[in-house]
């Protein structure tokens, strides 16, 4: 307990200066962290933050899905250990620069990959990401102000809001989401407390 008190306090003293001002501060980092949970486990963000499978989901009202249904990726994709695509067919193959415009066609980016698989949380709680996403062992080595800054500048976090016709973008803005995480670091990086329930850890939907 007063580890995590003392960690607390060193992250809101370290906190840049220029990341303290604006509406967020009427936000609490518990309520900050809620903001990002519902966006880090929306469908546009979770179904490519996948395990040791390499396997992208399907899943939200998208896919015609109800909350808690998922499904595997079609066509037996596996994006494999370089989580870009097996060597025969690398996501690139229907994954463009950009966008289909063709309704529910293959979305695109600059580079499409699947998280690394340390950074997996399609299904976990939102005490579990809470906890990975400030480890630097399992958020890419970076500090908390890092991953503001990873998410003010990715392109492919940004696809998320942007994720072409026939797809629910993920809420709020990329700009918001880069606030919320600042008003979070600020407060210490606090994480509710464990769930006992992950509404996701359920059969899929539909077989592979």
């Amino acid at each position: 307990m007063m580890r995590s008190l003392f960690l607390g306090v060193l992250l809101a003293l370290a906190w840049p200066a220029s990341a303290q001002d604006g509406a967020s501060d009427t936000l609490s980092g518990a309520e900050a962290w809620a903001k990002i949970y519902e966006i880090a486990s929306h469908p546009r963000c979770a179904n490519c933050h996948v395990g040791a499978d390499n396997i992208p989901r399907w899943s939200g009202v998208s896919y015609g899905l109800a909350p808690g249904e998922w499904r595997y990726h079609g066509m037996n994709v596996n994006a494999g250990m370089d989580r870009i695509g097996n060597t025969t067919l690398p996501c690139a193959t229907c994954h463009q620069m950009t966008n289909s415009d063709v309704p529910h066609g293959p979305p695109g980016a600059h580079v499409w990959a699947l998280a690394p698989v340390e950074m997996e949380w399609f299904g976990k709680s939102s005490a579990e990401v809470c906890a990975q996403i400030k480890d630097p062992a399992r958020n890419g080595g970076r500090s908390i102000a890092d991953v503001a800054g990873h998410i003010d500048h990715d392109e492919l976090v940004h696809w998320g809001w942007d994720p072409g016709p026939g797809r629910e973008p993920a809420p709020y803005s990329a700009k918001e989401m880069v606030v919320f995480v600042e008003v979070w670091g600020r407060a210490g990086a606090p994480c509710p407390a464990p769930e006992t329930i992950d509404y996701l850890r359920q059969n899929p939907a539909g077989d592979q």
